[in-house]
């Protein structure tokens, strides 16, 4: 039983189970994320499978861009849209809902242009008085044919408004208990004209509200308006049309199943609402408002229609995000949730549909932690997917065949979420290994590459890519020297090597920089690969300078140490330092060259044994580069690219115009002489401006002017502790051997070097 607990039921799995459980209650209280994340579920199943477009007598007569063209501007006179319900009544039209509220007076009526205007004459005055009322003409026309007539629900502040009117009450039905806790609720209301109310045979509220994400998915078909029961428009025109009286409201003790209407139950979530389950916006539902007032409409195009007025005109904005990913005008859905009703065609959402998903998720949740134990990885991860996958069929498959909407995020993510929960600590297990083989093979190279290669094995293997990349190479100057030195001690000698590997290594790789390779007391490195390094020019440099400036400190330590005893160096709990059997220390010299460039970065070598190395011109550039920092006597070494990059961050200052071994074009080369602090100090903006005088006046030919400009140079050289020594004699010499020899005519001031 024991062994039982700690391996099916370990502290891992039950806080897993508990996790379970704590999204379930998440996804009770469904706050908005989860209410989004299903939402997008259901919106990408509409837009797979749009309803597809049949011809039913449902039209919508259409205050279009057009209409309002030709008629002129909204609202049109009352007496025109009077006209317009004749027309259509006239043309066979069955019953006509407006998606519009006339709540004012027709201001183009003649008493209210009367009234408006105090200063006609009062015979015209009078004349407008007896003139019929427009209002009193609309409503003649609602009286004379089936109009119902819309209303709307506005948000209110206290005292902005009239004291309420009194609605007309809906007679209805209750079939179960009472439905209002349920509803969506409307407190107040924008009510028609009460002479047009009066005379409409209906009234529907055209009010809806879009889901959070701003789209209207669900549409109420039944709502509470200032404390009472009334349909929406497309109901409402449906009951008027099918000469109903009253309509049935049925509920349950989860909250409301349906409405009767027309002799059948319309299904509808608990709160009333229903699922359009809509068609892309078709023309075919249209007819334009000024077609039937200037006669162009065919005859007979609205018989037997049950007609919506409403506007898809760009300039009166009644248009609504749809979950089809695209814009409708509102009266378009209104016409589309009554061919829904019409063709029981709505897309069901049932009271049971939560209780079906929380128990999905429970029983996926659980067969995942019972599973993982017994299988792999690999294995639970590809049952999961199975699992989850089945679910998602089956939930789309319920959407294709009967219009039902299955949530199928909430429980793929939970399993989701159940799996990492359940890995995360066989990712610890893991992580703990890979940290000890990262430690192991960092020794050797840059552990961002170790880091890469522990998550992608696959770049083990041969190939490259084409990357730009900044590289170094670094030498010891005189290392002959030194070796002949450590002939007898050769452990000492590599005591030394490594002590000075170790301090360029830790300067490479705490700027990010990759370790090539090592070739005796030389190093290669380059920065950009295989990480992206945004700032590697920068980071080549400031490693550069930190290589020298540990460097020195090494030879500070060596030569200290040398005239102390071993018990002295204990007694002081010196660092063993690789002093040599014959005390003598040689002072460590580095020669550093940089070049920037785009390189072939990979894999190089055969099937059996290959390197993490960069090949390219660049390459070749940074090693000759290396290699005239001992003719110049300056340590690190720029080429041009890279210099251009840094100019402005390091003290830089310009040396020559060289053509290298093996290259045809020149290449200018720069030494690095500091960070910038030393750059924005005065005396080395002085220093840089007059090497710059005297390289021009060297590319001139004015030895002279070169040669005085070098003796003003050095001292400003020396006063920043520079030690440009040998760099400057390496002028004066040319300029010694070209008054000699003066060179041809066509010298462009490039020396040539002819050894690497």
């Amino acid at each position: 039983m024991q062994r039982f607990f700690s391996v099916w039921l370990g502290w891992v799995r039950v806080v897993t189970f508990f996790g379970v459980l704590f999204g379930l209650a998440i996804r009770i209280g469904d706050p908005a994320p989860i209410e989004s994340l299903r939402n997008a579920a259901f919106d990408i199943y509409h837009q797979s499978k749009p309803r597809d477009y049949t011809p039913l007598p449902v039209a919508i007569l259409d205050l279009d861009d057009r209409s309002i063209e030709e008629i002129g501007q909204w609202p049109w006179a009352r007496t025109r849209v009077a006209n317009l319900v004749r027309l259509a009544m006239q043309d066979g039209a069955v019953a006509i809902a407006f998606d519009i509220v006339f709540a004012e007076t027709d201001r183009l009526s003649p008493r209210q242009i009367a009234s408006d205007n105090p200063d006609l004459p009062q015979a015209l005055t009078q004349i407008l008085q007896d003139m019929p009322d427009h209002d009193e003409i609309l409503a003649d026309s609602f009286a004379n044919a089936r109009v119902i007539v819309g209303q709307t629900s506005v948000r209110t502040v206290a005292g902005n408004r009239d004291e309420k009117r009194e609605m007309a009450p809906a007679q209805f039905a209750l079939l179960g208990p009472d439905p209002v806790p349920y509803l969506w609720k409307f407190p107040d209301v924008v009510q028609n004209l009460p002479v047009l109310e009066q005379a409409a045979s209906g009234r529907g509220m055209f009010t809806t509200r879009p889901d959070r994400d701003g789209v209207y998915r669900r549409v109420p078909i039944v709502m509470l308006v200032q404390e009472q029961i009334r349909l929406g428009l497309a109901p409402e025109l449906l009951r008027v049309a099918t000469g109903g009286e009253a309509f049935a409201i049925r509920t349950n003790e989860a909250g409301i199943e349906g409405v009767v209407l027309a002799r059948q139950l319309v299904p509808t979530a608990s709160d009333g609402t229903v699922w359009p389950y809509l068609t892309p916006s078709n023309q075919a539902r249209y007819v334009s408002a000024s077609d039937l007032l200037n006669g162009r409409m065919p005859a007979g195009r609205l018989a037997g229609h049950l007609v919506f007025v409403g506007t898809s005109a760009i300039g009166l904005e009644d248009f609504r995000a749809t979950p089809l990913g695209v814009a409708m005008a509102g009266v378009e859905i209104h016409a589309q949730v009554l061919e829904n009703i019409m063709t029981q065609s709505l897309l069901l959402r049932p009271n049971y549909s939560i209780a079906v998903e929380l128990i999905t998720t429970i029983l996926l949740g659980s067969l995942v932690i019972v599973l993982a134990p017994a299988l792999s990885a690999r294995a639970l991860i590809s049952i999961s997917i199975v699992l989850v996958g089945g679910y998602v069929s089956i939930s789309y498959y319920l959407f294709y065949t009967e219009r039902v909407l299955l949530d199928p995020s909430f429980p793929a993510m939970s399993t989701g979420i159940t799996i990492i929960l359940i890995s995360f600590v066989n990712y610890l297990r893991e992580e703990r290994e890979r940290r000890e083989i990262r430690g192991a093979f960092g020794q050797y190279v840059s552990p961002d590459l170790v880091n890469q290669l522990s998550k992608n094995k696959g770049q083990l293997s041969l190939g490259g890519e084409t990357r730009e990349l900044t590289l170094l190479f670094s030498d010891v100057r005189a290392f002959t020297s030194i070796a002949e030195d450590y002939k007898d001690d050769p452990e000492a000698l590599t005591a030394l090597m490594n002590q000075f590997l170790t301090i360029l290594s830790n300067a490479i790789l705490r700027t990010r920089g990759t370790i090539d390779k090592f070739m005796g007391d030389a190093v290669m490195a380059f920065w950009n690969a295989p990480l992206d390094t945004p700032d590697h020019v920068t980071a080549a440099c400031r490693s550069a300078l930190q290589m020298l400036a540990d460097v020195d400190t090494l030879n500070r330590e060596r030569l200290a140490a040398s005239q102390l005893t071993k018990d002295e160096r204990r007694r002081k709990l010196m660092k063993p330092l690789a002093i040599g059997k014959s005390g003598k220390v040689h002072p460590i010299n580095v020669g550093i060259g940089i070049n920037t460039g785009v390189c072939v970065v990979g894999n190089m070598g055969s099937d059996m044994r290959f390197d993490y190395t960069a090949l390219g011109d660049p390459v070749n550039v940074a090693s000759r580069l290396e290699g005239q920092s001992r003719y110049y006597g300056v340590p690190i070494i720029l080429g041009e690219s890279t210099a251009k990059r840094v100019v402005n961050d390091f003290a830089i200052v310009e040396l020559d115009m060289i053509r290298v071994v093996g290259k045809v074009l020149p290449e200018n080369i720069f030494g690095l002489v500091g960070d910038e602090t030393l750059r924005g100090r005065a005396q080395f903006q002085e220093a840089f401006s007059t090497n710059s005088d005297m390289l021009l006046a060297y590319r001139a030919q004015d030895w002279t002017a070169a040669l005085a400009i070098m003796d003003r140079l050095a001292p400003v050289f020396d006063a920043l502790d520079l030690r440009m020594e040998e760099y400057l004699e390496v002028y004066r010499a040319r300029i010694s051997s070209f008054r000699d020899n003066p060179p041809e005519d066509d010298w462009d001031g490039v020396f040539a070097f002819t050894k690497k």
